[in-house]
């Protein structure tokens, strides 16, 4: 905890935001960080609430010891802050700006609608650590002689790689795309999190014995029997990119496109990665952009649409508008569905709810608008309810039904659960093929980047002590 009476003292204060008209001039991350002062009070708010829910089970799946660095944070002992997150977390930099924060959700003064800024503390610890030279390369002391082959560099296989190495295993990543960083580098927008906090992180991995193999996919330019072969232990950490088909009637018309390959071509091209030749080039500027989802990614392709210039994006949300407050008593300290507002969509968006889309409707063979009903309850079309939202570029984000299952899995036969992820359970992580392992996305499904983490921390234990017999890494 921090201040005793420091939740009563100080008010809840968080990061602000570069106004919309600037931010939405360039790519590059727009928080305006607190100062140390400022920080120290929002850490000295961590109350003396007897049951931590932050880090409990509804709170931080990679069970941050959250009350403890605030503590440190409050106290002015920022490199214990700093080892104690890093106990947990192997990439708080990442999840301190990507993650949603189920923990303040769980946070106790949350009841109050005052949560303890625990995103931001993190963050700021992070981003100090970084810059006063605390976070170095941890070498193992000895070797196993044991090799490990991880397919897939997200942050799934990012962490388990790191894990490994630091016990002592020889541990090479495989990655498809040009640089590591899976979803983290070609998914998620540079002005949530650019792209030198996964550089930097790779060149310690690399000094801690990981080798990153890049332009390599397995399956297709390199077989998984010679990568079984010459590895003692696997780890399949590719994610679930395969998106949601919604077979709506117009989707082959010109200017359809899925979310994922918009978002990754605008990462490789503000990156100044090449684009391959053969790849249609997808821009939205100075066209009228509509969203067909709700979720995250949705709000991705909101604010890159902005950015790349268009007039105007509406996102469509086929459920109803929700709550401006969540009823407290029968949800906390649980994820609540409330309505909520991203940077994104703050930057200018029309929000359409309850709005199911009917069609996508064109004229000689390029998109002209997208035709929409209202929905009731059970989400089915209102008679009489129909519109049409003019439209030069659509994207469908409304999620993924697992992993690609061309390719690697085609190949490894392994077994699948009913909703075409591998099967695994979450104790050691084990698939139905001998010495070969899964975690992260490809595994429970489409989720958030804490619990890619944790599932790759808990994979790498489960690979070291299928290894060796035992294990002291952290579970």
């Amino acid at each position: 905890m921090g201040k005793v009476t420091g939740f009563l003292e100080y008010d809840r204060q968080e990061q602000k935001y570069e106004l919309a008209g600037d931010r939405i001039r360039h790519f590059k991350e727009f928080t305006l960080p607190l100062d140390e002062g400022d920080l120290k009070k929002q850490a000295a708010r961590c109350m003396d609430c007897g049951i931590p829910f932050c880090h409990g089970p509804s709170g931080c799946p990679v069970h941050n010891q959250i009350p403890d660095w605030n503590d440190l944070v409050y106290q002015g002992d920022w490199e214990e802050a700093a080892r104690n997150l890093h106990s947990t977390n192997n990439f708080p930099e990442f999840t301190g700006r990507i993650c949603p924060a189920p923990c303040e959700e769980a946070c106790t003064l949350n009841l109050e609608n005052q949560p303890v800024a625990i995103k931001t503390i993190e963050q700021a610890i992070a981003d100090k650590a970084w810059d006063m030279g605390w976070i170095k390369p941890e070498p193992p002391k000895t070797l196993t002689g044991k090799r490990v082959a991880i397919i897939g560099s997200g942050p799934a296989g990012l962490a388990a790689a790191q894990q490994l190495a630091r016990v002592g295993h020889e541990v090479h990543v495989f990655e498809r795309q040009a640089k590591p960083g899976g979803l983290l580098r070609y998914g998620i927008p540079d002005f949530k999190m650019e792209k030198y906090h996964i550089e930097r992180r790779v060149k310690q991995m690399e000094a801690e014995g990981v080798v990153f193999h890049c332009n390599v996919e397995i399956g297709k330019t390199r077989s998984f029997a010679s990568l079984h072969n010459e590895f003692d232990a696997v780890l399949m950490a590719g994610g679930a990119e395969n998106p949601r088909d919604p077979q709506l009637p117009g989707q082959d018309l010109d200017g359809v496109h899925y979310a994922m390959p918009f978002l990754t071509q605008s990462n490789q091209r503000v990156n100044d990665e090449g684009i391959p030749e053969e790849v249609e080039q997808v821009t939205a500027a100075g066209k009228h952009v509509v969203v067909i989802g709700g979720g995250d990614t949705a709000s991705d392709c909101v604010g890159t649409s902005f950015r790349q210039g268009a007039l105007a994006v509406t996102q469509l949300d086929i459920r109803p508008k929700p709550p401006m407050i969540e009823d407290k008593l029968t949800v906390w300290p649980y994820w609540p569905t409330k309505f909520r507002t991203s940077s994104s969509q703050a930057e200018g968006a029309e929000r359409e709810f309850q709005a199911a889309t009917l069609a996508i409707e064109g004229k000689k063979g390029k998109v002209t608008g997208v035709r929409c009903a209202r929905v009731d309850e059970t989400r089915q079309p209102i008679p009489g309810t129909e519109f049409v939202i003019k439209a030069d570029l659509v994207f469908l984000a409304i999620g993924f039904a697992g992993p690609v299952k061309e390719g690697l899995l085609a190949e490894t036969q392994v077994a699948l659960d009913r909703r075409g992820n591998v099967m695994a359970d979450d104790r050691d992580y084990r698939t139905s093929s001998e010495k070969l392992f899964v975690a992260g996305d490809m595994r429970r499904g489409q989720s958030l980047v804490v619990w890619a983490i944790r599932e790759g921390r808990q994979a790498a234990r489960s690979i070291d002590e299928f290894l060796t017999g035992a294990s002291t890494l952290p579970r």
